[in-house]
């Protein structure tokens, strides 16, 4: 049973989403004090969470940033505001999907399950645990997370996507286009900056494990994934 937590201040709005959620046979909690948004998520661990950009106090940004901060599960934004920008920031603070208002909640519910399987789904039911491994370094996508030597980080899912893709074609430069395929399924509103937070990302994540300049800038190309890593060994 999956547990989605709303943090949506229209009242009404909540109500129609709880009910959608829990047709599907989901748990739905709708936070009520927002200034305590992760104390909320801490206390309750949800799956996923549905997140409005416009709330009182702190936007949406803000408590994304908070929640990544211990978490890495997936989090939707759902906003009146559906500029180009504001889903460029939602993505950059840490938000895996953006959906504007208004939205249909077939819609709603067909993200929602979609992210569900990514993160924890049918790789779950007993089935060997898929791996990526490349010089000793492992990553863990149905895990997120990424271990070298017996030391293991944890990554977000877009992260998780950037480093397998390039794990998967190591010492080959693999195209900007190509990485902005695997990472969002709708390209059309991710810009080139967003991609390159991505790689800054997973460039300090790789840091944390004692892996420098393994990623290789190719102008004009893409990026390299270069397994220099072995030196460590």
């Amino acid at each position: 049973m999956f547990t989605i937590l709303i943090v949506e201040d229209d009242v009404k709005l909540t109500q129609l989403l709880r009910t959608h959620i829990e047709k599907y046979g989901y748990t739905a909690v709708a936070v009520t004090e927002f200034d305590q948004v992760t104390e909320a998520f801490t206390q309750i661990r949800p799956d996923l969470v549905l997140m409005d950009v416009n709330l009182p106090r702190f936007d949406g940004y803000y408590w994304c940033r908070q929640i990544r901060k211990v978490s890495t599960c997936p989090i939707l934004f759902i906003s009146a505001r559906d500029g180009t920008m504001e889903q460029v920031m939602a993505l950059e603070n840490g938000a895996d999907d953006y959906i504007a208002k208004p939205f249909d909640y077939d819609v709603v519910m067909a993200k929602i399950k979609s992210q569900l399987r990514r993160a924890y789904g049918s790789y779950a039911s007993g089935k060997n645990e898929r791996t990526v491994e490349c010089a000793g370094l492992v990553l863990y996508p149905e895990r997120l997370t990424l271990t070298l030597h017996g030391t293991t980080i944890e990554l977000s899912q877009k992260e998780s996507k950037l480093i397998e893709t390039l794990m998967e074609r190591s010492s080959r430069i693999v195209s900007r286009d190509r990485l902005l395929e695997k990472l969002w399924d709708e390209q059309h509103f991710i810009d080139d900056n967003t991609l390159n937070v991505y790689i800054t990302r997973v460039r300090k994540k790789l840091a944390e494990l004692g892996i420098e300049e393994a990623i290789e800038t190719v102008r004009g190309a893409g990026y390299m994934l270069k397994p220099v890593w072995r030196e460590l060994t």
